[in-house]
């Protein structure tokens, strides 16, 4: 079998104009795993209730982060893709789950240049329905369409494997070593109910007392029990003493219970505890986006300033690090050194 691989991150608008901003909005955030209800009320939510509103204040955001090379997301990830092509004995190509490049064409691309096995790393540490998820059922879809003989691998979530703990603890290096009051982990938020719904046992995520800490199989699906893993792990490579950082979570959308605490309270509270030199770290995202550059570089910083604090960094996402360019080859070299796949992989649950 002719082998191959596809990296697959979120996706950007075309450009930061409100028309383009609510397109890329209008398929975010009709896709039922990024807001899980049923098609007819998402459809009212999402038509009547946020894009006649919401694609102007996005707009503006993003204008304020945007490159004279487009959305600094998709820079950045075609930059990495560039970058490990001459690493690599096999066909690599780029696409986003929402917009461009679109999932379809890449795997149609892919199939073109003859691949039938194909190696999917979706470029979200952790697992989550609508990242992690999403992107894989999407490339599955893609390639049962186009490439109905495509055998597709899937990149397990990547949270605490040794090798991407080492490039994000050196890609903090530099700033932990300017020194600080406290390190603030910022992920990406997610609905309570997101977790619940990828618990199989349905009764360990949010029900049992501190479910992230009791061993479970659900972990495997929890992004909230990942998320504290890729901390215990950095923090140990990074000698990061236990009183000097602390988890939140960003972005919240709407009155739905979301994870706890929220960075922006966070960064209203952190002042009156003492914090005074702040570093945030965002390791939900391997490349720099709105939500750091903007809702945490520009926003969370005003929040803290404002609410007396001193020095603010946020630590960048691993963009083009080196050690990242080398956790990707060595995923992609595992891949192609190993025997081929069970022809059913390819239609595999996500």
């Amino acid at each position: 079998m002719s082998k191959g691989v596809l990296l697959v991150n979120l996706g950007s608008p075309d450009s930061p104009s409100v028309r383009d901003v609510r397109r890329y909005l209008g398929e975010f955030l009709m896709d039922g795993r990024v807001l899980d209800v049923n098609w007819l009320l998402r459809f009212c939510i999402v038509h009547f209730g946020i894009l006649p509103f919401r694609p102007q204040k996005s707009a503006e955001a993003y204008k304020k982060i945007w490159t004279p090379d487009g959305s600094p997301l998709v820079v950045i990830s075609r930059n990495v893709t560039s970058k490990l092509r001459p690493r690599v004995a096999v066909p690599v190509e780029l696409a986003m789950r929402y917009q461009s490049p679109s999932i379809p064409s890449a795997v149609r691309s892919l199939a073109r240049s003859g691949v039938d096995e194909l190696l999917l790393i979706p470029l979200f540490p952790h697992y989550a329905m609508s990242s992690f998820e999403t992107a894989v059922v999407r490339v599955k879809e893609a390639a049962a369409r186009s490439a109905p003989r495509m055998v597709v691998q899937v990149q397990p979530p990547y949270f605490e494997q040794p090798d991407y703990i080492e490039a994000l603890a050196a890609s903090a290096r530099e700033y932990l070593a300017k020194g600080y009051d406290h390190l603030l982990f910022s992920f990406h938020g997610l609905p309570e109910r997101h977790l619940q719904k990828a618990d199989p046992s349905g009764c360990h995520c949010l029900v049992m007392k501190n479910c992230c800490e009791v061993p479970n199989p659900a972990h495997a699906t929890c992004y909230r029990a990942q998320c504290f893993k890729t901390v215990a792990a950095f923090v140990r490579a990074a000698k990061v003493p236990r009183e000097k950082y602390s988890v939140s979570f960003q972005s919240r959308l709407g009155r739905d219970p979301w994870l706890k605490p929220c960075t922006d309270q966070e960064l209203a509270r952190l002042p009156a505890q003492g914090v005074r030199k702040l570093l945030v770290i965002c390791p939900a995202f391997v490349s720099d986006c709105l939500e750091t550059l903007e809702e945490i570089g520009m926003r969370g910083r005003q929040t803290f300033l404002e609410a007396e604090g001193g020095g603010f960094d946020l630590i960048p996402c691993l963009n083009e690090h080196p050690l990242w360019l080398d956790v990707l080859e060595k995923m992609i070299v595992r891949f192609t050194t190993r025997g081929s796949l069970p022809a059913d992989a390819a239609h595999s649950p996500g």
